[in-house]
């Protein structure tokens, strides 16, 4: 008891001389921030970070860059919120290790900033996580609204996030919820049909996508885009003037976007069209009034690729064109390349008074909520034990249904379904052995590209040999070569080759190629019965061809998993497909619609079965 009494006394005196001296030691490190605290509510922990942001940080923090254009210690100094791959941008090895690597490069350099505000990484998942390689390529939205099988699209988002985050990626740019109106836009295939009634139905993706917590290490945040009008232009033309009163925009357009915030979505994206001649980029009505005011959007609004630089019409981005669209609503902006001079301009637009501070505040407010939801303060880097799944067998029997429910019969005179025993098939056809072109766009690089094993998978060819029976041969030959009588039945397979945006706008008709008119004469004059199947992003002008047809069956882009269309025509599973667009008898009809008066070759909701004996 002395030796222990000397002991405190020791440290008494060593502790009141520190006092004297002003370098007393504190009873215990210092309290984490409050942000730090995961514990705490997000509101609270917004608000203390918001409170010890420079501008400089929260202007950051509305910048989204491309990964070519940033690397990881040049977002940190910048304080970017957001890095995103555009369609095509892949680090090497475009693999799920090599873009968790890439992405972990990113986060670790941003979160070793003062605040250590971590970015969110973003992708395009517009038919799954289609930029990197190996992972499953589902159909795109055009097949999914022919299923009609909301139930089958919320498993597709499960599958699709969590191969996303299985890479880092835990923003996706997906669903696209506009309504088509035109099939001569070349994103109609984006859409689920030109009813909002189908978009509003499949919006339960955004469920799939972001599942019961953001932060759950399988989620990611969804986007709903493009707000507003993009699929209602004149002419169809991409990126053209939505021309409609605001009863029609209402009718027609907002109700998918309704559905979305209704199922929480996380972020919304503007669209590169103009109502009106008003770039809804701009628009603060649209963006502000209408989504963020009657809609209640709360989540946070990120314009497209370089939005903001059309506004005025001009190329490039102006301090005006900053101001207009922040103060419009934007709370993000995704400037791939000049992401430092809009940083420095939307500096100064706040510090001369174009855009208060309020503003900035309240977009800042909207990021980072979604960023602590997502928990990516707590775990910035990628659950790479996810990546066991990537692709797998499971994922793909998901998509291998999607396509299988996707096909639309649309004329059969008997010889659908396939024999499966005792049969000689000849198949033929651009779109019959080619993974890329069954994929469509957006599946690897923005515009998609044709080849036999451009992505793992199976192609319409390999489905119908894989599953032909005990005593089926089956001939294959791109260009019809080698038919004869010979043979039972004869399949061509047609239709477009991959596009996306842009380049996939059509003003000069949707007919066959020319590659394609003259298969389809060259099979008939054989005189074997002959099935056609179409692989497209829309519904196409074939009324010339189709009296020399037997069976048509409109396959879309089915992705991946190509012999879910064999299984439909095999008949191991009855079509049960139903067009979400209004198949024109003519190009000259466009647009058409259901209950515009118009008489189609196939009405909306159209659709055979196999009558079974």
């Amino acid at each position: 008891m002395p030796l222990l009494r000397t002991k405190r006394s020791l440290r008494a005196t060593v502790f009141a001389a520190l006092l004297l001296s002003g370098t007393a030691p504190v009873a215990s490190a210092a309290a984490p921030p409050l942000y730090k605290n995961p514990h705490a509510p997000v509101s609270a922990r917004v608000q203390d970070l918001l409170s010890r942001m420079t501008l400089d940080d929260k202007v950051g923090q509305m910048t989204e860059a491309e990964r070519q254009a940033a690397t990881p210690a040049q977002s940190a100094t910048a304080r970017l919120g957001s890095v995103l791959s555009g369609g095509g941008s892949t680090p090497t090895p475009n693999t799920p290790a090599g873009w968790a690597d890439m992405i972990d490069a990113y986060q670790r350099a941003a979160t070793s900033t003062g605040l250590g505000i971590p970015i969110v990484y973003g992708a395009d998942t517009v038919h799954g996580h289609n930029n990197v390689y190996g992972a499953t390529v589902f159909p795109h939205n055009i097949g999914l609204g022919a299923a009609n099988d909301p139930r089958l699209v919320e498993k597709i988002g499960a599958v699709t996030a969590s191969e996303a985050a299985a890479t880092g990626v835990k923003w996706g740019f997906a669903p696209c919820l506009c309504v088509a109106r035109d099939d001569r836009w070349g994103r109609t295939y984006e859409s689920f049909g030109e009813i909002p009634r189908n978009a509003v139905a499949n919006s339960v993706v955004i469920e799939g996508l972001q599942g019961r917590s953001l932060a759950d290490r399988d989620s990611i945040m969804a986007t709903a885009k493009h707000f507003i009008g993009d699929g209602g232009t004149t002419g169809g033309v991409d990126q053209g003037n939505t021309q409609i009163g605001l009863d029609e925009l209402r009718r027609i357009h907002l109700p998918p976007f309704r559905a979305a915030v209704d199922h929480g979505v996380g972020s919304v994206m503007i669209s590169f069209n103009s109502w009106n001649g008003v770039k809804d980029h701009g628009n603060k009505f649209l963006i502000t009034d209408l989504l963020k005011g009657e809609l209640r959007f709360s989540g946070y609004v990120i314009s497209d690729w370089d939005g903001i630089n059309q506004i005025d019409g001009q190329p490039g981005f102006t301090a005006a064109e900053v101001s207009q669209a922040v103060n419009a609503g934007i709370d993000m902006v995704m400037v791939p390349y000049d992401y430092q001079k809009f940083i420095d301009t939307l500096r100064a637009e706040v510090q001369n008074g174009h855009v208060p501070l309020s503003r900035i505040d309240d977009a800042n407010r909207r990021i980072l909520t979604k960023k602590f939801q997502l928990g990516l303060f707590e775990h910035p880097y990628t659950d790479r034990s996810l990546q066991k799944d990537f692709g797998s067998a499971a994922h793909r029997a998901v998509a291998r249904q999607a396509v299988r429910e996707s096909q639309v019969l649309l004329k059969n005179s008997g010889v659908l379904p396939l024999a499966k025993k005792n049969n000689k098939i000849f198949v033929a056809g651009k779109n019959a052995n080619d993974l890329g072109n069954q994929a469509g766009g957006w599946t690897l690089t923005w515009q998609g590209q044709s080849g036999e094993r451009v992505i793992p998978g199976t192609t319409i060819l390999d489905g119908i040999k894989s599953g032909a029976g005990k005593g089926t041969e089956v001939t294959y030959d791109r260009s019809g070569d080698g038919i004869d009588a010979s043979f039972q039945v004869a399949v061509a397979v047609v239709g477009e080759t991959p596009y996306a945006e842009g380049q996939g706008d059509r003003p000069g008709g949707l007919g066959l190629d020319a590659e394609d008119v003259a298969l389809i004469g060259k099979l008939k004059a054989s005189g074997v019965p002959l099935v056609v199947v179409t692989v497209s992003g829309r519904p196409l002008d074939i009324s010339a061809q189709l009296p020399s047809i037997d069976g048509l069956v409109a396959a879309w882009l089915p992705g991946s998993e190509g012999a879910g269309v064999a299984d439909v025509l095999y008949g191991d599973y009855n079509p049960t497909g139903k067009l979400s667009f209004t198949w024109p008898k003519s190009s000259s009809q466009e647009p058409i619609n259901v209950g515009d008066g118009q008489r189609a070759l196939f009405p909306y909701g159209y659709g055979l079965s196999y009558r079974r004996h």
